[in-house]
């Protein structure tokens, strides 16, 4: 059965049924992924068991605020998505969750981010080991506790910063 007739039947004393249906389902995608790919996959996976509970990052002792650049568990994405495990830029905090613009580090991303909207350079900012670009049209709000760490910093006040929230506000 796929998962729109799981949603639809509502199947509740079947939860055998499904739980085996998507383990082999995973299993079988697993797979076909690379090894980099599963690892990732996996990984967050893991983080998303530890983390379900909590409210927020504080609890796990980290302490963020606006304009910095963490790492992220960012849970799995289509295609298009940032997701797994990538750096992001905090714009805002309120009650718990982060608006956040996922970044790369991605050479390539960052030679093809100057004809592209969605895409800002950010360019090489300290305490990061890469010239980074920042996808605009990927910025989410997310629950805290998927700030794994805080790497930079950004100071609200720059210019750099005012002209990500100008960009974002123009992508909305």
């Amino acid at each position: 059965m796929q998962a729109k007739d799981w949603l639809v039947s509502k199947r509740y004393d079947q939860l055998d049924e499904l739980w085996k249906e998507a383990q082999a389902r995973e299993k079988e995608m697993l797979e076909t992924l690379s090894s980099q790919e599963a690892y990732a996959y996996l990984v967050s996976k893991l983080n998303w068991c530890d983390r379900k509970q909590i409210s927020s990052c504080l609890e796990l002792g980290v302490h963020i605020r606006i304009g910095d650049i963490c790492f992220v568990e960012y849970g799995s994405a289509y295609l298009c998505e940032i997701g797994y495990q990538h750096f992001g830029l905090i714009l805002s905090i309120v009650h718990h969750k982060a608006l956040i613009v996922p970044i790369s580090g991605s050479e390539s991303a960052y030679r093809h981010a100057i004809h592209k909207k969605h895409v800002m350079r950010l360019g090489r900012v300290p305490g990061m080991n890469k010239v980074s670009v920042l996808y605009l049209n990927d910025a989410k709000w997310i629950n805290t506790v998927r700030i794994i760490d805080v790497k930079a910093h950004l100071d609200s006040d720059s210019s750099l910063f005012m002209e990500i929230n100008k960009r974002i506000k123009e992508m909305l």
